[in-house]
């Protein structure tokens, strides 16, 4: 049997890039999905998507910078499957693109409270009904900013720093409980963000040849690779899919 087969994952940012193919990749191998994000209209379009097709998912509108729509995205697997065996902490934000002087103090802050907060409110939501269960998976989809600066990305960099340091903090924290966490680092995917960071011309990134961008559907299925027995060698750290052990790993080559 599947490994995910029957499992109850939550995804953030569900409604488009690595969250939708996350989605469907997890439905594919017979997970019951949550999908959550700020556009409902999207997430039950793409709800109606996998339950035509014979899997189970629900939908439910959650700012993730918003500690009570998070809770509310557990409760509502919670209710209505049962538990919570997966979390994916996906949604982010790489807008607004601008050096720190230019940029707008509101809007900087706001990524941050996605991209770093959004994290901590999705273990702070997830790790106590998984302490119950006695077991649990949760994957922060990180990026190589993380460990590295560029230009006009310091809102980017440092929250996708801050959100590596919380998922090296709770492994500490839960490993020896059942819980594993852990981060996956895509490298630069073909979704929208990347017309953001085209349009912005800042830093060598802006400067990538479109060609180069992975498929959603690559780090959807190291996403769902990180939450088998097999991902479990890489609890605490940040899984990088952009070297040829990382691809291989999962399956993406030969």
């Amino acid at each position: 049997m599947n490994e995910l087969e029957n499992s109850v994952a939550l995804i953030t940012g569900a409604s488009k890039g690595i969250g939708a193919a996350t989605a469907r990749e997890f439905a594919r191998q017979g997970a019951k999905v949550v999908l959550a994000a700020r556009s409902e209209d999207s997430l039950k379009t793409l709800a109606e998507e996998i339950n035509s097709s014979g899997g189970q998912a629900i939908a439910i509108a959650c700012d993730v910078a918003d500690f009570d729509n998070v809770s509310k995205a557990v409760e509502l697997a919670v209710k209505t499957y049962g538990r919570i065996d997966i979390l994916i902490n996906n949604a982010g934000l790489i807008d607004p693109i601008a050096t720190i002087a230019n940029s707008d103090p509101q809007e900087w802050a706001k990524a941050a409270d996605v991209n770093y907060k959004g994290v901590y409110f999705g273990l702070r939501a997830a790790i106590p009904k998984m302490l119950e269960q006695g077991k649990g998976t949760i994957v922060n989809v990180s990026s190589g900013a993380a460990t590295g600066a560029l230009e006009g990305w310091s809102h980017y960099c440092s929250s996708k720093a801050a959100a590596l340091s919380l998922t090296k903090c709770a492994h500490v924290e839960y490993a020896d409980k059942g819980i594993t966490v852990v981060g996956m680092s895509p490298g630069t995917v073909a979704t929208g963000m990347q017309i953001s960071i085209k349009a912005s011309g800042i830093n060598p990134v802006s400067q990538l040849d479109p060609s180069v961008h992975i498929p959603a559907e690559w780090p959807a299925k190291a996403i769902s690779f990180l939450c088998t027995e097999r991902g479990k060698d890489y609890a605490g750290t940040d899984f990088s899919l952009k070297t040829e052990e990382g691809r291989r790993v999962v399956g993406l080559i030969d």
